[in-house]
């Protein structure tokens, strides 16, 4: 099983943000505290090691301009190409991490991570080296992947190959939780203020 002391946490928030119209790391999780915020802080307290934030250009220069309260293990990556699939942000914080490390994975489009749901992840990884929650049989996130896997994808040299595909060639272990947030993914206003109504309950 992997450790819970080795672990890190990659989030990927290089998209553009067309459909929302802002980027969605800087979107309210509550007063005070944005969504990236609220992840960043969620692995911090889970003990990971170091937190990887992909972003493109222009969401790196909104980040650097607001004052966020962000761990001190957590750091910013350019993915210089947002345009192609997620591989490619998996792959530029992969890379960034120097030691391949088993890692959580998880996209800025759902803030609504949970120690519970990381320490289950953590639990099951035994035997697996991709292991994610699923909520009434749909996967969601975040996800783990073992450090086979984070060193196979610094390798890989189809840098827009599917991630699912991917991922695919790997054991894989899925973990039923009472969690319907793991399978939330906040992309438009419209879902943004229907998804916020879950930190209420």
């Amino acid at each position: 099983m992997i450790s819970d002391k080795n672990v890190c946490a990659i989030v990927l928030a290089a998209g553009r943000s067309s459909r929302m119209g802002i980027p969605k790391f800087s979107l309210k999780y509550e007063e005070g505290t944005t969504f990236i915020e609220k992840i960043a802080d969620e692995y911090f307290r889970f003990g990971c090691n170091d937190i990887i934030i992909v972003m493109n250009d222009e969401s790196i220069l909104k980040y650097e301009q607001m004052n966020l309260r962000m761990p001190k293990n957590a750091r910013v990556v350019l993915n210089d190409h947002p345009e192609w699939a997620r591989f490619y942000s998996l792959k530029t914080a992969a890379d960034s991490l120097g030691v391949a490390a088993p890692s959580f994975v998880s996209n800025i489009d759902n803030p609504f991570i949970s120690q519970k749901t990381l320490k289950k992840l953590i639990e099951n990884s035994d035997g697996f080296d991709y292991v994610y929650p699923s909520f009434e049989g749909k996967g969601g996130h975040p996800f783990l992947i073992s450090a086979a896997v984070v060193k196979d994808i610094t390798e890989e040299k189809d840098d827009q190959i599917h991630l699912r595909d991917f991922l695919s060639r790997y054991r894989t272990c899925s973990c039923e939780v009472e969690d319907q947030t793991v399978v939330l993914n906040i992309n438009t206003p419209e879902e943004y203020r229907e998804a916020i109504k879950f930190r209420m309950r």
